[in-house]
């Protein structure tokens, strides 16, 4: 039952899921690839969207997800196992941090999480960048630059290093996911 299969799904993506939704997007990837929910290009596009979308990465991912493979119910129930996990956790937490991080045997934990989750961003990271500006979808594909990809990418980065520079502060990220997004309109659609 397709429903059940997204709860457990991302019940799991939940559970085991440390630092934050770009921690979980290595495992979304391999569950949506695994059950054939998204397809690699579905994916970034998603991760797209829920960037540019207010709330969680990974919330949003799940609802997106579950809504395209069992309506509301489904996005209802996927998000819901995304976010029941970290609920609990944060309430038993919330009952427990004045004497939680005291002991060491707690610190020896988050003390071994946090490369691991820096390894999960940084590795998740690489792959979409390959995979959106070199069309890479496996180890064994050639990397085949995407010109247009790489353009846009030079051009949000000029834009933001020159306004820092001119303006004495960043431009609005979202500002700049418009700028991207009327550039790939215009050289996708060419």
């Amino acid at each position: 039952m397709i429903y059940l299969e997204l709860f457990l799904t991302f019940l799991q993506v939940g559970a085991v899921s440390f630092g934050g939704g770009y921690a979980m997007i290595s495992l979304i990837r391999e569950r949506m690839l695994m059950y054939g929910w998204l397809t690699e290009e579905e994916l970034l596009n998603m991760i797209a969207v829920s960037e540019s979308t207010p709330g969680p990465i990974a919330v949003n991912m799940a609802t997106f997800v579950g809504s395209a493979q069992g309506g509301i119910l489904g996005a209802f129930l996927a998000t819901l196992g995304v976010v029941l996990p970290s609920f609990i956790i944060i309430l038993i937490i919330a009952a427990l941090i004045r004497n939680f991080l005291k002991y060491k045997g707690v610190q020896a934990f988050l003390g071994g999480i946090r490369p691991c989750v820096v390894g999960l961003i940084l590795a998740t990271a690489l792959t979409m960048l390959m995979s959106a500006f070199f069309a890479f979808r496996s180890i064994s594909d050639a990397l085949v630059p995407d010109g247009k990809g790489l353009i846009i990418f030079a051009v949000i980065a000029a834009t933001a290093v020159i306004s820092k520079k001119i303006r004495k502060k960043p431009l609005s990220p979202i500002l700049l996911i418009l700028i991207s997004a009327g550039l790939g309109m215009a050289m996708y659609s060419i």
